[in-house]
């Protein structure tokens, strides 16, 4: 399987139970994917990575309240509670996450005037962060996903690496949503739409 590589996106303790911006049952992936990862030469992890007063936070919105949208320069930003700033516990991994194997770190949302979903790009669906690259020089053709959350991070992801021509694969039981205001029904099908594989 030296073609295929898992990407491990987001599992942070601030998405996980107890966290800033808790995805429900967000700590059961932590064992399905650390019984996955070995059976994959490439283990990619994703970690969001905010800077204090980043621009999707709705406190950097004076009136504006979590999960609230807002019109940036990129287009419609949903707003979140304060979660992942660099360097706190809530942006550390899962502390039961088996990251022994993993080869890269792509950090994202650093940039504080816009957010990053996608593994692959910005949310300007245009800013890469480099991970097409690194895996296309490894020879990796076929990427899997997992982590959090199903319906924002891992769908994007997917939905990039579709369209820079990875063959995509999600693996539900590896991935818990957020699911706002019927976000997940929408983003599955957006996903099978672009030929994702939802497994």
């Amino acid at each position: 399987m030296g073609d295929t590589a898992l990407i491990v996106i987001d599992v942070q303790n601030d998405f996980c139970p107890g966290g800033a911006l808790a995805v429900a049952g967000g700590d059961e992936v932590v064992p399905v994917i650390n019984a996955m990862a070995p059976g994959f030469e490439h283990l990619l992890l994703t970690q969001d990575w905010h800077p204090m007063h980043h621009s999707s936070f709705a406190s950097s919105h004076p009136g504006k309240q979590p999960f609230e949208t807002t019109t940036m320069p990129y287009g419609a930003q949903t707003l979140w509670p304060d979660h992942c700033i660099q360097g706190s516990a809530g942006a550390a991994f899962h502390p039961n996450l088996n990251r022994t194997h993993a080869e890269l770190i792509i950090r994202k949302g650093f940039r504080p005037a816009i957010d990053s979903y996608s593994a692959f790009f910005e949310n300007d669906h245009k800013t890469p962060t480099g991970l097409g690259g690194y895996l296309s020089e490894r020879g990796v053709k076929k990427i899997t996903l997992a982590g959090l959350a199903t319906d924002f991070c891992v769908a994007y992801s997917a939905l990039d690496g579709a369209k820079l021509g990875f063959e995509a694969t999600v693996r539900l039981d590896a991935c818990r949503a957020i699911d706002l205001d019927g976000s997940l029904a929408a983003m599955l099908k957006r996903m099978q739409e672009a030929g994702v594989i939802i497994a």
